[in-house]
């Protein structure tokens, strides 16, 4: 009884963490819009979108509205984004998205979780080459029509559509993110999430063994406060 409730336990704890660290990652985005387009989300792109992601992983409406308030004043951080490069365990390419207040700590510490965990930090453009930038819109299956909606998405920008299950994913290259999100908006349609993520060209299968020691060089740099997310090429 004792080992359930501990494992219980663990999963409670690891969901909390999870929520957490989303939440943090979401208001380090509401605060580079804020600064980058100012704190109305109808003339800014940017903060619609994280505002959107927030309610995506159910991130209170007081804490959206706190964190724009705090970006919009003098005390907020000012949050520099940068893409770090490395190898993980077993040669998987990695890329990191951090955003922060401190290069110089992030950077050192970046190198340290490879290090620790069988990696290697590169310079830049040593992995980028294997990753093409995409925008990627998330629905939930059934609060999307693709049989009504296919052809338009496909019109507005949509590189590819994924049906799943439980989701729909539809990509886009680049350059067409902000078409994408306005023909969305145009159509009242509200995705889950909608952001630009690094996706790999190719993947690499592995065995078990050697997924897990790459799976543990992710976690750990995901676990970093500055990292908001990280991309990889595993299969």
């Amino acid at each position: 009884m004792g080992r359930i409730f501990e494992k219980r336990k663990h999963k409670m704890f690891a969901r909390f963490d999870r929520m957490a660290k989303a939440f943090t990652r979401i208001g380090k985005d509401i605060a580079i819009a804020v600064k980058q387009g100012g704190p109305n989300p109808e003339y800014n792109p940017k903060l619609r979108m994280a505002i959107q992601n927030a309610k995506g992983v159910n991130m209170p409406k007081d804490k959206v509205e706190a964190a724009i308030k705090r970006a919009s004043s003098k005390e907020e951080k000012d949050y520099q984004e940068i893409t770090y490069e490395g190898y993980g365990p077993h040669g998987v390419p990695i890329l990191v998205e951090c955003a922060t207040d401190n290069p110089t700590r992030t950077v050192a510490n970046i190198r340290l979780h490879f290090s620790k965990n069988g990696g290697n930090m590169g310079n830049s453009g040593s992995v980028a080459f294997l990753f093409e930038r995409k925008g990627v819109f998330k629905f939930d299956t059934g609060k999307l029509n693709l049989d009504e909606l296919e052809l338009d998405l496909i019109d507005a920008g949509a590189d590819d559509i994924e049906r799943g299950d439980e989701e729909v994913i539809i990509y886009t290259k680049f350059t067409e993110f902000g078409q994408m999100q306005k023909f969305l908006e145009s159509r009242g349609l509200e995705p889950k999430s909608a952001e630009l993520q690094y996706i790999p060209t190719t993947t690499k299968e592995l065995p078990e063994d050697q997924v897990d020691d790459v799976l543990k060089c992710v976690e750990a740099l995901e676990s970093d406060d500055d990292v908001q997310k990280v991309h990889h090429n595993l299969a």
